[in-house]
């Protein structure tokens, strides 16, 4: 180990805590809130950590509401967490347009600061939720792997890539443990409607009023959707697996590309109501075909996607009525 990690590691205070929770930031998220609940009906002693307050009253859930933003912050929680999950983000590529300085102050900066922390605590695993729809762009027919082309073409996918390397770095110089998850898009209940946040939501609100969806482009483009329960299985199964030193990449996805405007159709035949559509130009942030394989996540957890488009869009649809008023 570098000398200079050796002075840092020795200037930490020794860790005399009993190491029995799993950290999660970014707990009042879509996919850390469901999380959460995941973990406490598991038995999982969590400490949930968001920056807004939150309704997590379960068993064995400790509620912080703070904005952690120095080191100081972070240690305390470390120190009693065997594995940490790292949720929180603030972006879509779509809201980081024009906007690079927001991404790293409010994105990039307290994952560092946390990394800074960890360097305490190198035993702590760390889950970290990264992205596979901001960072791959493949060619029609093809599904990206973990070691395909990274091609970030907003600031969004960019300070993912970052946070990838920089959790690298942690890794190599604190022998540490860490397991990027890059999911597709996710969707299911528990996602609210936020402007530039999740396609489905958007869409549901919009049949629900019968008004206009504002679309970028002419709907040909192909994502690949996930939903929420699929994936937080797999999070689970990465918390309550040992993870050797070093970082890993795993996609997480259901492998089936789906077009906008199939999106869409489905959409319709699940409600049973029509979807008023308004088609603009397209915008430079969104590839054209982003598939991906989740073979190795099948390999590694023996994870795979079960729910189809249409099952989950009918739990979504059917969650989502007993929202509105």
């Amino acid at each position: 180990m570098p000398s200079a990690t050796l002075a840092f590691t020795r200037s930490c205070s020794r860790v005399t805590a009993l190491r029995d929770s799993i950290l999660v930031f970014g707990a009042s998220g879509f996919v850390g809130s469901a999380l959460t609940h995941a973990l406490a009906e598991r038995d999982e002693r969590v400490i949930a950590v968001s920056r807004r307050p939150v309704d997590l009253h379960m068993k064995n859930v400790e509620v912080i509401t703070s904005n952690l933003s120095q080191v100081e912050h972070f240690l305390p929680l470390l120190k009693r967490s065997r594995v940490v999950v790292y949720a929180a983000s603030c972006s879509t590529p779509g809201s980081s347009a024009d906007r690079p300085m927001e991404e790293l102050q409010h994105n990039l900066r307290p994952l560092v600061t946390m990394l800074q922390a960890l360097q305490c605590h190198p035993q702590t695993e760390l889950l970290y939720l990264s992205s596979g729809g901001s960072l791959y762009s493949t060619n029609p027919g093809e599904s990206a792997k973990e070691n395909s082309a990274i091609q970030p073409r907003s600031y969004h996918g960019a300070s993912k890539v970052a946070a990838e390397h920089f959790i690298g770095a942690w890794c190599s110089q604190y022998d540490g443990s860490a397991t990027i998850l890059r999911p597709s898009n996710l969707y299911g209940p528990g996602q609210i409607v936020r402007a530039g946040f999740g396609i489905v939501p958007a869409c549901m609100k919009k049949i629900s009023r019968g008004e206009t969806l504002s679309v970028w482009g002419d709907g040909s483009v192909v994502r690949d959707y996930l939903y929420i329960d699929d994936f937080i299985k797999l999070c689970v199964a990465v918390a309550e697996t040992p993870a050797p030193v070093g970082h890993r990449p795993y996609n997480a996805a259901s492998g089936i590309g789906i077009s906008l405007n199939t999106l869409f159709d489905t959409l319709q035949s699940v409600t049973g109501k029509f979807l008023y559509r308004d088609y603009d130009a397209s915008r430079a942030v969104d590839a054209p075909y982003i598939v991906m394989d989740a073979g190795s996540a099948k390999e590694q957890f023996g994870w795979s996607a079960g729910t189809s488009l249409r099952e989950g869009l009918e739990k979504t649809w059917a969650w989502f009525n007993t929202t509105q008023p």
